[in-house]
């Protein structure tokens, strides 16, 4: 299924039926193959979907360069919402490689989820050595979350002070106080209670959207003391509500399925013989 949410775009295989690869996970090779825009299928991330006993399903994502990452919040959102309409249940519980997460029904075409409690402490995120998560030691002064995933988030006054988010974003991912690589976002503090992101993911680059990252923004505008724990956030690719409750992190916001298809058995077994 090729699936987005708010532009931030994801190939999701259904392998609850086993299918010719008997369930198994894609290797990296060829996760980076479906990824190419111009001989594969293009996606900012590939997720799985396969049986859990414990839960109604169990997700596993991958990065456009065959990485595992242990969380994707629009994919979720995107899997949940295929989830709820195929089961007609109003929740689900979906296991991740960070947590078994919550998934709603929001109403209005919309699905919230459940990505957790953030994490701040510098062992967990994971950073290189013990620094206050609030105020990093970079410049720029950027704040440190965890959401499953590494986060590295800077306020800026105007969204043009750090008008090349390509080469700010791929400069600060291999940070060596991030020891796993790490998602980079510029937030701007729009009002109280909305902000403005652009957004450079860890493994795939700039995308339109991403759910963890506006998660890890909120939570750092939140702890800064910039906004309040319920915000809007704007992204190029629309916008997502997020809500740092006593139980977690939530986030809603639209989920788009955009077309269905058959990765063809002649094309996974070819060599991939470009320059």
């Amino acid at each position: 299924m090729k699936m987005h949410g708010l532009g931030n775009d994801f190939v999701v295989i259904d392998l609850r039926a086993g299918g010719p690869s008997g369930g198994a996970l894609p290797e990296p090779a060829l996760v980076r193959r479906i990824a190419d825009r111009n001989f594969g299928v293009g996606f900012d991330q590939l997720a799985t979907i396969q049986p859990d006993a414990d839960a109604d399903a169990k997700l596993t994502f991958f990065n456009a360069d065959g990485s595992i990452s242990a969380a994707c919040g629009n994919a979720t959102r995107c899997i949940a919402r295929f989830l709820l309409d195929e089961t007609g249940k109003g929740s689900l519980r979906l296991r991740t490689d960070h947590a078994v997460l919550t998934a709603e029904d929001a109403g209005g075409g919309l699905t919230r989820v459940n990505m957790g409690q953030p994490v701040t402490d510098w062992r967990s995120i994971p950073l290189a050595q013990n620094v206050d998560t609030l105020h990093l030691p970079i410049e720029g002064d950027p704040v440190a979350t965890g959401m499953g995933n590494p986060h590295m988030t800077f306020f800026v006054a105007d969204q043009a002070d750090v008008a090349d988010v390509r080469a700010f974003g791929a400069r600060h991912e291999v940070h060596p106080l991030y020891p796993e690589r790490t998602n980079v976002e510029v937030a701007q503090v729009v009002a109280a209670d909305t902000l403005h992101l652009r957004i450079w993911e860890r493994g795939v680059g700039r995308t339109l959207a991403s759910g963890s990252c506006s998660c890890a923004a909120a939570v750092a505008a939140a702890r800064r003391g910039l906004t309040g724990r319920r915000v809007r956030v704007l992204l190029a690719g629309g916008e997502l509500l997020i809500d740092w409750r006593e139980d977690g992190v939530w986030m809603q916001g639209p989920t788009a399925h955009v077309a269905d298809g058959v990765l063809r058995a002649d094309w996974i077994a070819a060599a991939d013989d470009r320059p």
